[in-house]
């Protein structure tokens, strides 16, 4: 049974919403009290791990001992007769709140490296898979380029159609049909035309009741005649 419920906000990093809402003033997100508090264990775990840190508290712990050692008697603020109780307390409480913010720094460490291996596992899927893509579409332009037909090839396929268009014989000349004299229509004989009737001269009838010219009767002459 567990006593104390284990916190994932603690060791866990914070992952970026993709719904976290950009400020036109900056692209600085809001952190929350958790992740700032793992960022304070964090700096402090990591300073505990450096060189400084082991020589600061050397000297801290020469510099304790030797002031309650031969320090004046009135000053000593830790019994050396009770082997330095204070000095051994400090260090007690130094150690039991290094190891769990050193462990908190691990944790949020490996889930750091635990995405980021998985990104880069994605990362390395996607390339694998845009390699074997582009090995396909190589092989397929391979392929394509073996199927068509090479300079050499045509070459020899023009010599081949030249030479059988030399030796092919002439096709002969057929000569052309002499076309069909044109079939005249039957002339239907000419018809000579009927002579014309003759017409005699009517002859003249002498009316009985006209009586015979004589000079008294005799038409008279024209005035203009007689002018001339």
């Amino acid at each position: 049974m567990r006593l104390f419920k284990r916190d994932p906000g603690l060791d866990a990093p914070r992952v970026a919403s993709s719904r976290a809402t950009r400020t036109s003033g900056s692209a600085a997100q809001r952190v929350s009290g958790n992740e700032r508090f793992g960022r304070w264990t964090e700096g402090i775990a990591r300073g505990m791990g450096t060189p400084w840190f082991l020589l600061c508290l050397t000297f801290f712990c020469i510099a304790w001992l030797a002031f309650n050692t031969w320090g004046p008697q009135d000053w000593r603020f830790d019994s050396a007769a009770l082997g330095f109780t204070a000095l051994t307390l400090i260090l007690s409480l130094q150690a039991s709140y290094a190891a769990p913010m050193i462990l908190l720094a691990q944790n949020r460490q490996d889930d750091r490296d635990r995405v980021q291996i998985e990104q880069d596992r994605q990362r390395a899927e996607r390339a694998l898979a845009d390699t074997e893509f582009l090995a396909r579409e190589v092989v397929a332009l391979r392929l394509a380029m073996k199927d068509l037909p090479d300079r050499d090839f045509l070459r020899a396929e023009l010599r081949a159609l030249l030479a059988e268009l030399e030796h092919e014989p002439e096709p002969e000349q057929k000569p052309e049909p002499e076309p069909e004299p044109e079939l005249e229509p039957e002339q239907e004989p000419e018809r000579e035309p009927a002579p014309a009737p003759t017409q005699e001269p009517a002859p003249e009838l002498v009316r009985e009741s006209d009586p015979p010219l004589t000079a008294n009767h005799a038409p008279a002459a024209d005035p203009e005649e007689d002018r001339t």
